[in-house]
């Protein structure tokens, strides 16, 4: 995996895609100590886990539709909806159509580093 941590330009292309669930593939795409910005690609039918982390968390929805469950409440999500997932609260989706979602997170997600 390159380090792209505080890099001003990052090719995208070059940032690897891991498998990191069946049918979800996610992109590091920058990040310095406090923010990250990741890319995940799902097929329809696969499955964000419903989990928590002590991270603030905003997601974006560049293609496809989801499913999401943010603290016990799910709502389904189109292109160009975001939504906010502060520290600690439970949250997951379902791809009900082929996409790929932005995620912001602060701070890092150091387990993606691993």
């Amino acid at each position: 995996m390159i380090d792209w941590k505080d890099r001003v330009w990052n090719d995208r292309e070059a940032c690897n895609l891991e498998e990191c669930a069946p049918g979800v593939c996610r992109r590091i795409l920058a990040y310095t100590d406090e923010l990250m910005c990741v890319e995940n690609h799902f097929e329809k039918g696969a499955v964000g886990a419903l989990h928590q982390h002590p991270h603030t968390q905003i997601t974006y929805v560049v293609s496809g539709q989801f499913e999401f469950e943010i603290g016990g409440i799910k709502k389904v999500v189109k292109p160009g909806d975001s939504m906010l997932k502060k520290d600690s609260i439970k949250h997951g989706c379902v791809c009900l159509e082929e996409g790929i979602l932005l995620d912001i997170f602060t701070p890092i997600r150091e387990d993606f580093l691993q």
